[in-house]
This record gives C-alpha cells, sequence and structure tokens, in this order.
C-alpha cells in the first residue's frame, strides 16, 4: 500500500480528474464526473466531483463513492449544511437494487481561493452555491443509476399530490424499488398494475379512486382506472433509454423524485458470477 500511495503522490496533476475518476471503479462501465462555474456574489465559482457505484445502491448512499471539490469561500458550518441539504435530493434518492453496505462515502474540499466574500448564512450567495452543488450532486448520482449493474435504462420516479414530503418519498420509493415494476420496465410491458400496486403498500395515504399514473406524457391511469390510451404508443414509450414515471395521489401538495433503472438478467449474471 505504501509504495502505491508513493507512486500515486508522483503522479498528482491539477488534470489528474479523469484518472481519479478511473481509479475509484469498480463494477462501473463508465467514469463519473463532473463539473461547472457559476457566479457567487459576483465571484466565479467553480464545483467539480466525482464518483463511483454501480451495485447495491439504495438510500443512505450504499455502495457509492463521491469526491467534490470547490473554490467558494465558506464556513466549515455552512459547507456541511449544504452537502447535507444535497445528498439528501441526490445520492439519498437513487437505487439501483435496494441493497446497502456500510462503504459510502461522500465528501468536500473547499479552498476558498474563488475570492467571493465567505458564506456565513443562508443567505442568497448560499442559495447560489446550492444551486450549482446540486447540479453537481444530482448530475453524479443519475450517472450512478444510469450505469447500474446490467440497467438498459434510467428510470425518473415522481410522486405528486401527496399528503407531506415523507410520503411522496415513501410512495415513490416504492414504484422505484419494485422488482415486479423494473422488470416490467426491462421487458418494454406498460403494467400499470404493478405501479399502482407499489404505490398502495407504500405506506401513504391517499384514495386509489383518485390517482392518475402517466409514463412520459402518456396518461395511463385516470381517477384509479385505466384511461383511454393507445397500448401500442405506450410500449413505445417502454423501448427508450429514459422513462419517466409520473403519479398524482391527489391527497395533498407535496412531491417527491426518485431515480431508478430496471432490472435485468445481466444483474442476474453479474452477481452471481463472483464472490466478495
Amino acid at each position: 500500500m505504501g509504495k502505491g500511495i508513493r507512486q500515486a503522490v508522483k503522479s498528482l496533476s491539477p488534470k489528474g480528474g479523469h484518472n481519479a475518476a478511473r481509479a475509484i471503479m469498480t463494477t462501473d462501465k463508465l467514469p463519473k464526473e463532473c463539473a461547472v462555474s457559476l457566479m457567487v456574489s459576483g465571484e466565479e465559482v467553480r464545483i467539480g466531483g466525482i464518483a463511483k457505484g454501480a451495485g447495491m445502491i439504495r438510500p443512505n448512499m450504499a455502495t457509492m463513492l463521491c469526491f467534490l471539490t470547490t473554490d467558494v469561500s465558506i464556513t466549515a458550518e455552512m459547507l456541511q449544511s449544504a452537502l447535507k441539504e444535497s445528498v439528501d435530493l441526490s445520492f439519498n434518492r437513487i437505487t439501483v437494487d435496494g441493497d446497502m453496505s456500510t462503504n459510502d462515502t461522500v465528501l468536500i474540499l473547499a479552498t476558498g481561493g474563488a475570492g467571493n466574500p465567505q458564506i456565513k448564512e443562508r443567505d442568497e450567495a448560499y442559495n447560489q452555491f446550492r444551486k450549482g452543488l446540486d447540479y453537481v450532486t444530482g448530475k453524479l448520482a443519475r450517472m450512478i443509476v444510469e450505469d447500474g449493474e446490467g440497467a438498459t435504462k434510467l428510470v425518473t420516479v415522481t410522486v405528486k399530490g401527496a399528503r407531506n414530503e415523507s410520503e411522496a418519498e415513501m410512495a415513490a420509493r416504492a414504484v422505484a424499488e419494485s422488482p415486479l415494476v423494473k422488470t416490467a420496465i426491462y421487458g418494454m410491458d406498460p403494467n400499470w398494475g404493478r405501479v399502482a400496486a407499489a404505490l398502495g403498500y407504500s405506506g401513504a395515504v391517499f384514495d386509489p379512486e383518485k390517482v392518475q399514473i402517466w409514463f412520459d406524457d402518456l396518461l395511463i391511469v385516470d381517477n384509479g382506472v385505466a384511461a383511454d390510451y393507445d397500448e401500442e404508443g405506450a410500449k413505445r414509450l417502454f423501448m427508450k433509454n429514459n422513462l419517466r414515471i409520473t403519479v398524482n395521489l391527489n391527497a395533498g401538495d407535496a412531491e417527491a423524485t426518485i431515480w431508478t433503472c430496471d432490472l435485468t438478467d445481466e444483474y442476474i449474471r453479474i452477481n452471481a458470477s463472483y464472490r466478495s
């Protein structure tokens, strides 16, 4: 290990981000990198990050790594708050297979070199910084799902009209983690009954007779029953690499989004072929 560390030190470079992104890959097929620049209090601020993860991915991060850097000037307390809030809306809103492990980390380093007035409270500068941070964490989180073990589709599950955000997240997570929903997506089967079933056992409180479900912009379920839609048109939506499942519970004003992928025979092959 010592020899490897010494070799790594010799390879340090301001342009080494791509190599670092590749070095942390395991079952990932692609390196995951994202960077953005934005104005904070009239000064240009940069935020960048790399991540890894493809399997055993579920909220509470698991099993993933993400390293973020920025040159913004901000107190440690505000930086920690910004990171926690951003992670809750990105890495804690993804799932590949519903499994977790103890090995996960998201960290951020801030140099303060941008020259902006130091962010010390939740003001406009803080919100500007959060906007950029949210973009980077959200992009990296979705890249993890897109590169999920065996995945062929990125699926965005949004539940709105819930009584509160907690119930909206519960309902979206139930749909996103349902093996029956995920296999139907892989099989290009627009089976809305599986979505409705997951909503039913999610724990969210709603009237089933008021539920609406869309696949992309196609209304599939209206007031709890099948809408008048073209079945072949619905199937074509499932042939794309990206699919949106939107649900309106019509029980309130809260909403939440979870990103997931399909469940494929390739996922089984990958996880049946090695022992960890």
